[in-house]
């Protein structure tokens, strides 16, 4: 009788707030939530010093963004659990490494060719070896940031090798 009350109790599933997927959803939601509320606090700036959208507005929107894309990938894992892996990926460590080189290239040369390099090596990484997709990648993507910074919310990117080119 105790062996078929242990083997119940084992082929029972953990509540929903003991598994990793609502753990790490639940932690991002609650830092993203608690960074929304002190966007709140932000002064408004007078319209005649505002040269693109108000400086509390963007990091509302990008808040916003990760809160939905968090409930986007939570369901996602409930639909299909995620998987238990005892090490992580070699692709994991290149693309945290990439960061590192991504903050010393845009301090050092230049913000327009760190999100360049940066966006080949992930996409390298990441599975893309065609070198005219990683050429693409690393020159579109670059320029859509760029006109989206510049003509949307009306920011300058920090002086370097490219836009001091663009900016004289």
């Amino acid at each position: 009788m105790s062996n078929v009350r242990k083997q119940k109790r084992a082929n029972k599933s953990l509540p929903f707030f003991f598994k990793d997927e609502f753990k790490v959803s639940f932690i991002i939601i609650f830092i993203s939530t608690i960074l929304l509320i002190t966007t709140f606090t932000f002064d408004i700036v007078p319209p005649i010093l505002n040269r693109g959208i108000q400086p509390a507005t963007f990091p509302k929107a990008l808040l916003v963004l990760i809160i939905s894309l968090t409930l986007i990938i939570y369901y996602l894992s409930k639909k299909k659990p995620w998987k238990i892996e005892k090490k992580l990926p070699r692709t994991f460590f290149l693309t945290l490494l990439s960061f590192i080189f991504f903050v010393v290239i845009s301090k050092t040369l230049d913000f327009f060719l760190a999100i360049s390099i940066l966006s080949i090596f992930v996409s390298y990484n990441w599975g893309e070896k065609r070198l005219f997709y990683l050429l693409l990648v690393g020159i579109i993507f670059p320029v859509i940031v760029f006109i989206f910074f510049e003509t949307i919310l009306g920011l300058r990117f920090p002086p370097g090798i490219i836009t001091n080119i663009y900016y004289n």
